[in-house]
């Protein structure tokens, strides 16, 4: 109860202030945490919209190399008894030339995999959109097709695709290495690399079988951050495997994933330097406003108020405006970053009004209309929506980071109270 009086002094300090530094620092604050929260989970989408593509339908968590076709199974059940392990799909792929209706060819990966791969990789079935047919390669000559490469080729569900070999692989129904597949599905993934350049075909098919050297096993796990868990358990069975080579996503992507790791970490700061600037201005505030209060502030020591309690009524006015600032832009970055596309369309709406009305008053001069605005273009990026994922863990740090910035400028201020002597404020009093 003794210690009341200081949460009383801070609050009549900040709410019955007679500036308005307090509101400019909670929007500085505010406008800081809303704007990290929002571009980080843009940029989180993005990220991790690649990523998934990557490690769901190219890379997998784990891979098996070097296996064997007669060891295929046995290393299947071994892989799958290993905790944490979800999934373990054999597949193979080569190089080839693909043509369609049109004239023009076009470079393809071949990706064999099992026709019960679907059922199995689960994963892999949600980063794979089917805009036509399914997942269906039961037959040895069908295909399935990125939606890119099937536009470029002119081709559609039912049609044919003539498939050159340009790897070594021989068909063994053609000797020239060219076979003719019929079209069963065709899927947008949202990676452009994939959906222009990748086809999917059984792996039994007869070409698959030219060497059997480039057989692999993609092992999916339930957290993939378990990986090196996961590697350990899986040496201790795969003991008498020598020859088989276990590796996991993090060797096979480290440059990608390193790139977009210091990507975003740069992004941190750049965005967190709001932060800096709010904070030096909460400082300045701070530190005014215990100069405007040097009466005061000796009232209050002559009246027994220790250098630590006096500092403590500062130090509360920058924790309550930390805490409301971050807390307005928590709410609103939340509210903003879980409804991205309708907040962009929102601001594209109001852009395209202004516009319609510039357009309107040029038009009597005769001068050329600008054109619509749009914040994320089709036409430019190769996305359908903007997409947002919001991590719980970045979500408190931008949180925490904005409360923080302001507690701690309002503590290096405070010093300036502790040092103030009553003796010499109230000398002339």
């Amino acid at each position: 109860m003794k210690k009341l009086w200081i949460l009383f002094v801070a609050s009549r300090y900040i709410f019955k202030g007679r500036n308005s530094s307090p509101v400019l620092s909670v929007l500085g604050i505010a406008v800081g945490v809303l704007a990290l929260i929002i571009i980080i989970s843009v940029m989180n989408g993005f990220q991790l919209g690649f990523i998934e593509s990557i490690l769901e339908i190219s890379s997998y968590h784990l891979r098996l190399e070097n296996i064997g076709k007669n060891n295929v199974e046995n290393l299947r059940e071994i892989m799958l008894s290993v905790p944490g392990v979800k999934a373990a799909v054999p597949f193979k792929e080569y190089q080839a030339i693909a043509r369609g209706r049109r004239i023009s060819q076009q470079a393809v990966l071949i990706r064999g995999v099992d026709s019960n791969t679907g059922d199995i990789d689960s994963a892999m079935m949600k980063k794979l959109e089917f805009e036509e047919g399914y997942f269906n390669i039961s037959n040895q000559n069908d295909v399935l097709l990125g939606v890119e490469l099937a536009r470029r080729l002119g081709v559609y569900i039912g049609d044919d695709v003539t498939i050159f070999s340009i790897t070594g692989l021989m068909s063994a129904q053609d000797a020239d290495g060219t076979d003719t597949y019929k079209v069963r599905g065709i899927f947008r993934t949202g990676f452009y690399e994939y959906d222009c350049s990748w086809v999917f075909m059984n792996i039994n098919h007869p070409s698959f079988n030219v060497n059997e050297s480039d057989l692999k096993l993609g092992i999916k796990l339930v957290n993939r951050f378990n990986d090196k868990k996961s590697i350990a358990l899986a040496r201790k069975s795969l003991a008498s495997y020598e020859d088989v080579k276990l590796s996991s996503w993090r060797d096979y992507n480290r440059s990608f994933f390193g790139a977009l790791r210091t990507e975003k970490l740069f992004m941190f700061i750049l965005v967190g330097l709001i932060f800096i600037v709010v904070g030096l201005n909460i400082f300045q505030s701070q530190r005014r406003s215990v100069l405007q209060r040097r009466e005061e502030i000796g009232l209050l020591r002559a009246v027994g108020g220790t250098q630590n309690a006096v500092r403590l009524v500062f130090v509360i006015d920058g924790a309550i405006i930390g805490l409301t600032g971050a807390g307005i832009g928590l709410f609103v970055g939340l509210a903003v970053a879980s409804n991205i596309p309708q907040f962009f369309s929102l601001v594209e709406n109001i852009v395209n009004f202004f516009i319609r009305v510039l357009n309107s008053l040029t038009g009597f001069f005769g001068m050329t209309a600008a054109g619509g605005f749009s914040v994320f273009s089709p036409a430019v990026f190769y996305i359908k929506e903007i997409p947002s994922r919001i991590l719980a863990q970045e979500v408190v740090f931008i949180f925490m980071f904005g409360f923080l910035s302001a507690l701690a400028a309002a503590w290096f201020a405070s010093r300036k109270a502790a040092k103030i002597q009553p003796a010499e404020v109230l000398r002339y009093e």
